[in-house]
């Protein structure tokens, strides 16, 4: 099947984006408002795009699936935000932060999660989430109707003392219990089922080509 994307609706361009670009990262992103309301809020459209400067990228996307949410006049007001990744302990409180919260509202109240002060942003960490990051927005993309490409620069991490090893900077990720966003719905998955697979340096790659043509 070929799909030419100029003839394909807003809404069917989503469908097979968020379908087929799976697993994907969640972001549940915190900020503040101008009159100090902590708001919440998780993305699936974000990833690491850079390590020096190291930055983070944040989709704040605007459908008929994904109405437009308050973190993205925060992140404009304030220029900072606070993304905390998503484990499976806490995945239904996340779910709830997705919740069409009224405005005035605080969704980690709401969604039973501790907000801690952060170090360098205003937006609070979440103490349950294994890590967070503190974000500076470097800038803002306004692409289409509403949507806006959120980069930020992390200024400060917070890691769960368990999942880090400060002499080596070695993470273990398994222990994290990282969750990601499939296709439609509520579908999810976790990284339980994970496999090795190293890279090859092309001279091996060579020496192993040539034997086998022999």
């Amino acid at each position: 099947m070929e799909l030419d994307f100029a003839t394909l609706s807003r809404a069917e361009r989503y469908k097979l984006l968020v379908s087929t670009v799976v697993p994907r990262p969640i972001a549940l992103v915190t900020t503040v408002s101008k009159t100090g309301i902590v708001n919440s809020a998780p993305f699936s459209f974000f990833n690491a795009m850079s390590s020096e400067p190291p930055l983070v990228v944040l989709g704040l996307e605007v459908t008929d699936y994904a109405p437009r949410k308050d973190t993205g006049d925060n992140i404009r007001d304030t220029g900072e935000f606070v993304v905390s990744l998503v484990s499976q302990a806490i995945a239904p409180h996340m779910n709830l932060c997705a919740m069409d919260f009224p405005a005035e509202e605080d969704e980690l109240e709401g969604a039973g999660l501790t907000a801690v002060p952060s170090v360098k942003v205003k937006a609070p960490y979440i103490k349950e989430s294994p890590v967070s990051f503190e974000c500076r927005r470097m800038t803002t993309l306004e692409v289409g109707t509403g949507n806006r490409i959120v980069v930020g620069e992390v200024l400060y991490m917070h890691i769960d003392d368990a999942c880090f090893d400060p002499a080596t900077f070695h993470v273990d990720a398994p222990m994290m219990q990282l969750i990601g966003r499939m296709h439609g719905g509520g579908w999810y998955t976790d990284t339980t089922g994970t496999f090795n697979m190293p890279r090859i340096a092309y001279a091996d790659w060579a020496v192993e080509r040539r034997k086998a043509g022999e």
